[in-house]
């Protein structure tokens, strides 16, 4: 957990919601010098900020709204941080909760060096990586649609299809098998949405595409050059990283890519597990898929894994391969070196 300790002249805490924002601004000494619930609108949030922008730290916890806010402290040079929501105890833990006490607290944090500091991820990649996302959820849409003509197929015993349904060349014949009118139209409609959302898919793949190598062509091909990982993989990761820099330490991303397991201990015992959620979802999964498809592509990398399941569980010593090769990657990007198996199993 990083914390920011910066020294201003004023600090902004905003507790900030879709509509209403509660901002308040203390001083050195820690006097409110501002304590105002106000609508969301930029002309408002500088006006009540002008007489303290000489040196301000604006302070705001990691909210789905916060882009407009960073953009605009951006734009008029003011300094900005971001709060990582799961680690703001201070807020969330007090006996009496509301938007003018969650907005002081935030302001003290700042003022106080207690303020847990989130990545700010920059504007011109953001957009970028919002479209990727979302192209993971048409993806999954489809997934869905796939699975309910298998289900389908299935409540009437018929036999399983041998080819796949994502693919328009595979559809013929298919909801010709069921012999009821309204099962036999379901199935239509589902092939008729899986072939318009791969259109979908297959558009927004190439723009995708096209931007990340203006962004960081390099880096894309770098984790091209990873056994297994293909155009989306590397994409994901490429943008859910943006800068390996950010991190300092292996451990640190490794922390991030939820690729070890957190452990709370007290008096030196062991007290379980939590905070499992602290991280990133995204490229924790695209790791993942990146360790099966490469056990998929390597005969050498199934030996190490068979070695590691003699000793360890299967789940294990999927877990153990999949932390090394989040290491990998961590130093390949680092280094600006392509993959080299050699060099991965020898360490």
């Amino acid at each position: 957990m990083n914390f920011y300790t910066q020294q201003h002249k004023y600090y902004c805490g905003i507790d900030l919601h879709a509509r209403k924002m509660y901002v308040c601004v203390l001083n050195q000494q820690g006097n409110v010098q501002v304590h105002k619930n106000i609508d969301t609108d930029p002309e408002l949030f500088l006006d009540l900020i002008s007489p303290y922008q000489e040196d301000i730290i604006v302070g705001v916890e990691c909210v789905f709204c916060w882009y407009w806010l960073a953009d605009l402290c951006a734009a008029r040079q003011l300094s900005f941080i971001l709060g990582h929501a799961l680690y703001m105890r201070a807020i969330h833990g007090g006996k009496t909760k509301n938007d003018k006490i969650d907005s002081y607290k935030i302001a003290h944090l700042l003022k106080g060096g207690n303020f847990p500091v989130a990545y700010s991820y920059p504007a011109e990649w953001r957009a970028t990586r919002d479209l990727l996302r979302r192209r993971m959820y048409i993806s999954r849409r489809c997934g869905e649609l796939v699975a309910h003509i298998q289900n389908t197929n299935t409540q009437y015993n018929l036999p399983v299809f041998n080819k796949k349904l994502t693919r328009k060349y595979n559809h013929g014949g298919v909801a010709e098998q069921f012999q009821d009118l309204e099962v036999r139209k379901s199935v239509e409609v589902d092939l008729e949405m899986i072939t318009a959302l791969n259109e979908t898919l297959k558009k927004l793949e190439w723009h995708i595409e096209k931007t990340a190598r203006e962004h960081d062509y390099h880096t894309f091909y770098l984790l091209r050059s990873i056994p297994g990982v293909g155009q989306i993989l590397a994409l994901v990761i490429l943008y859910e990283i943006h800068d390996i820099r950010r991190f300092p330490r292996v451990q640190d991303f490794s922390s991030y890519a939820r690729l070890i397991r957190p452990k709370k201990e007290s008096d030196g015992k062991w007290a379980g597990t939590s905070n499992k959620k602290i991280g990133n979802h995204h490229l924790k999964w695209a790791v993942k898929e990146a360790a099966i498809l490469m056990l998929r592509e390597s005969s050498q990398a199934k030996l190490y894994v068979g070695r590691l399941e003699r000793k360890y569980n299967k789940g294990k010593a999927l877990g153990i391969f999949t932390h090394k090769l989040g290491r990998a990657i961590y130093f390949m990007l680092k280094n600006k070196e392509a993959f080299d198996m050699k060099t991965f199993f020898e360490q």
